[in-house]
This record gives structure tokens, sequence and C-alpha cells, in this order.
């Protein structure tokens, strides 16, 4: 048997709908599902490229139509095209549609340099860049029927049911796409479909990770979290990976998946784990990781005979690997990507003690020129989250900065931010660091089974960096280009200012300024490590209680 199917894919869209029947098509096809004409620039009549226009949509709408597939990608001059149709549609079908396509494009979308259209049947695009295989970062659109199911705890699990078997079915058929149904009451039906839109992902077979895992046994079992376990494994070939097994059937970690597949799958760099694979076979969902012989940093930091190992030239390693793994994803690869939740157990030790930034679960994807986002349901690890993020939603390439500052100082004092335990009157981390350094005293804040095998400046150095980049204000934060510099360099630093103290009196989390309105936004949050999301009450939208990040491959 071979090792892994040698063909790529899985990101998918989920379609469930509650029906009495199941739908006609013929009242679909009135009018477009959607329709884009971005008004970024147009062409002119008569022009190259209206003609080379003209002949792709034709030749796109012939070969689409008779390809077993019923799929088709060219290009002609400067316009770039794709075309598909829904694998029950027939060729006669298939072609009208995208004619009617054709149509929309004529009379809504005249003169546009690009434009895409949906029907139920089909959907075709073009445009004047080349978009084959290129990332797509659309929120998802969702259609909520509003009306109560007869049986919700019946409805829920068929639905659970349908949604596990279409997105396992998708991947695994020539024209990526599955439909199904399922039964809620005698008289009500759930009709679903899975289809693959973008992404690249080696595909591996159940069984042989089945076998490389002894069955997901626990004894293989590196760590679990609120999406499911991660387990070490062996391949036939003597590979070993990490597997990281979402629980159970739920749709919910599905976005993880898409997100993990859709940045790890298109990024290299030496400081980033690197994803090997991924199987969605029998409602598993499952990322196939290299396999770290050393697990992840918070098992050498926080362990009083593990920390041993880790001597300030290695500890200093691991924190100029990770700051260039982050300015990669900020401002050098393809992608930037904000990683929301990077800290310690985030943070993969290889066999040589080089980190790795591994969960991308619930990174955000930014455009080019974009340099900030907010967002109503706040996930990542309370305790580390940066204060603007944690208070009002708002997230950048700063709030990753917070997180690796708080990093730093973990590093050089050997302490954990999450449950501070320190001297004297400081309450978290952050105050412990503060008081010594405007005290003088900072170099007594290294972590004391360093002994006195250490650089003192460079020491100092690290601190300042720490405390330059946890400042409450985002704009007065390094970028991480900055502050690779600053660890490479013997120029002097800038003095920093008071950090953005985080207070855990009764288990809450807030900024100075902000304190009441945090108490607020997440009452009878507790302290823990573990990664949380929620839902602030201004939006209107019910709590999620996604818990993902201690899922980290090893």
């Amino acid at each position: 048997m071979a090792r892994r199917l040698s063909w790529i894919i899985p990101l998918l869209i989920l379609e469930a709908l509650s029906l009495l029947q199941l739908p006609t098509r013929t009242n679909s096809q009135d009018a477009p599902l959607i329709l884009q004409c971005p008004p970024d620039s147009n062409y002119t009549i008569p022009s190259s490229y209206k003609t080379d226009l003209d002949r792709l949509l034709s030749s796109l709408i012939t070969s689409a139509s008779r390809s077993p597939a019923l799929f088709s990608n060219a290009s002609l001059g400067d316009v770039y095209g794709l075309a598909q149709c829904r694998p029950d549609a027939s060729i006669t079908d298939c072609a009208a549609c995208l004619n009617r396509s054709v149509s929309t494009f004529a009379s809504q979308c005249l003169l546009r340099r690009s434009a895409a259209t949906r029907f139920d049947l089909c959907l075709l695009r073009y445009s004047d860049r080349r978009f084959f295989s290129q990332l797509v970062a659309d929120k998802p659109g969702v259609i909520v029927n509003g009306k109560d199911a007869p049986d919700p705890s019946v409805f829920n699990q068929q639905l659970n049911a349908l949604l596990g078997e279409i997105s396992s079915a998708a991947p695994k058929s020539a024209s990526r796409y599955a439909v199904a149904v399922k039964n809620s009451t005698q008289s009500q039906l759930i009709y679903g479909r899975g289809e693959v839109i973008s992404g690249e992902c080696l595909m591996f077979h159940l069984g042989i990770l089945r076998d490389a895992t002894d069955n997901f046994s626990d004894a293989n079992k590196l760590g679990e979290g609120g999406f499911g376990s991660v387990f070490k494994g062996k391949l036939n070939d003597g590979q070993e990976i990490a597997v990281k097994r979402f629980a159970g059937t739920s749709a919910q970690g599905l976005v993880e998946l898409k997100n993990e597949v859709a940045f790890l799958a298109k990024l290299q760099h030496k400081n980033l784990v690197r994803l090997l694979g991924c199987c969605l076979e029998q409602q598993e969902k499952l990322l196939v990781y290299e396999y770290l012989p050393n697990t992840s940093l918070d098992r050498y930091l926080f362990d009083p005979v593990k920390r041993q190992q880790l001597d300030w030239a290695r500890r200093f390693r691991i924190i100029e690997g990770v700051s260039r793994g982050l300015v990669y994803l900020h401002e050098d690869s393809r992608l930037k990507i904000i990683h929301r939740d990077l800290k310690a157990s985030n943070i993969l030790l290889d066999q040589d003690m080089s980190p790795r930034i591994s969960d991308f679960g619930i990174a955000k994807l930014f455009d080019v020129d974009e340099t900030h986002g907010s967002t109503t349901r706040i996930a990542g690890t309370y305790g580390y989250m940066a204060p603007e993020y944690a208070v009002m939603g708002h997230f950048s390439n700063k709030s990753d900065v917070y997180n690796f500052g708080l990093v730093v100082l973990e590093v050089v004092t050997g302490r954990k931010n999450s449950g501070f335990q320190g001297a004297g009157n400081a309450v978290d981390l952050q105050t412990y660091v503060w008081q010594h350094w405007s005290e003088g005293t900072a170099l007594q804040l290294k972590d004391e089974s360093l002994g006195d095998d250490f650089q003192a400046e460079q020491v100092l150095r690290c601190i300042n960096i720490g405390l330059l980049c946890i400042q409450e204000e985002p704009s007065e934060r390094p970028n991480m280009a900055s502050v690779v510099l600053m660890l490479n360099s013997y120029l002097p630093l800038p003095s920093p200012s008071k950090p953005a103290f985080v207070s855990r009196a009764g288990g809450s989390m807030m900024t100075n300024e902000s304190e009441t309105k945090a108490r607020d936004m997440a009452p009878g949050m507790q302290q823990n490590e573990q990664p949380d999301e929620f839902t602030r009450p201004s939006s209107g939208a019910s709590a999620n209680d996604v818990s993902i990040s201690v899922l980290e491959p090893r």
C-alpha cells in the first residue's frame, strides 16, 4: 500500500439545509448566489484584453462542461480564468449555467478587469491577476434559518454525522465535491454538501496513521487540549511524525484545521514547524507534522530538572530564532500572518534545541497593506494576550510583539507568566521584572539555574527588549525586524515605559487603565493556561468555548 495519497487538497465549503424535500434547480438558477465585480480597474473596447477575455471565457465553458470533473482553469494573455460545475450537472446544464454567468458579467460587470459569479450549479471567475492556488481569506458566509428543530438533540446528532460524512468524502472524490442527506424526522431532511475550494495538503491514508500511532494509543499521546490530542507515530520507512487528532465529529475544529493547512502548507522557514500532510477519512480530522524530539519550550523552561539543559547560549538562540520566525510571518513571507497565541508551549524544540513556532489554529491573515484588525471573538491564552486585544479585540503585529516580550522574560527568568509566583508584592511577571529594572537590580532576574554561566550584557539586553515589547501602548513597541537588530547589535537601546500590568485578583485580567471595562467584558474568567475564546457581550453573539492551542505537535 502506498504510504500516502499522491494528490493534494482540503479547504472545504460546508452547507447544511433543513428541508422538507430536496431543492429543485429551476428557481435556484434565476439569479447568482454570489456576484463580485471589484471596481479597481476597467478595460476598454476595443482592446487586446477584451479580445483575450472573450476567447478565454468561451474556451472555459467548452472545456469545463466536457471534462470528467466539470472543471477547467486557463490563461490567455493577461487574463486568468476558472470555471467549475457541480458534478451532478449534465453537460447541457453546465454549459447553460456558465453561459448565464457570462451574460451576468456583460450586464452587471461591464468593462471590469476581474469578476466572479456563482450560481447553484456553477461558478465562473476571471481576473487580470493570477489567482490559481492562491489563498482566499474571505470571511465565511452564514445564512441561518431561525426556526427551531422539532428535536434539537436528534437534529444536532444527524447534522454532525452529515458534516463529518461530506467533509471526509469531498477530498477523496475526483470532483472534490460531495452531497449527503440525513433524516432529522420522518418528514424533515438535512441536505449537505462539502466542496473543496483551496489549500494544499498531502493526504495520508487513515490506516497508515492508525498503524503509525498504534491506533492512537495513550502510550503515544504527547498532549491534549480542547480540540483533541497529539500523538507520536512512526511510519513504515522509520520517519517519526506527530499527529494532531481533532476530537469527535464536531465541525468546530474544522476551522482550525483549515487555518493550519492554509498557512503552514504555504510557509517554509526553519523556525516554523513543518506540516507534512493531513487526513479526512471516516469522520476523522487529522494533521501530520514533523516530530520534534525535544517537545516544547515550556516542558524544559518550567521544569526544575530539565531547565538545567537550557544554558544561556541555548536560551539566547531560542529567543533569536523565535524573533526571526515572527519576522518571516509578519514581513518576509508571501502571506502576512498574525499568530495571536505565541507562548512557550507553542514553541517546539528540534534535536538541536532550535525553536519552531507551532499552532496556527487561530492565526489571522492580513493583506500586504493592512496593519491591524479587530474581532468580537477574543481567542488566545488568557494571561498572555496584549491588553488592546484582551479588552477591545484589536490585534496587529504588535499583539505578537507583546506575546514575544513575555516569552523573552520567561526565558530569562525561568518563571511562568501564568500562575506567577514571585517575591514581595509582585502579582505578575511584568510587575516583578519592572520592579527590578527600575531599582537597577535587573541581573537578579536571571534564572538561578544559570549560575555564573551567562553573558551579563546579553541578559540585560534581553530584559530591556522584553520590556520594550510589553509596553501598554502598541505604537511604542518595536516591530520584530527591529527586535532582531536589537538582539544582534551593541547599539544603545531606548528605555522602556511602564508595562501593561496584569492583575489577577479575583481571577480577572486587566490593564491599569481598563480594569473596570475588562471585568465587565469577561466576568467569571478564571486564570489558567488553557487557551480561550469568548465573545464580547456587545456583539450580540453567543459565547464559544473553543480551546485549541494546547494541541502542540511534538
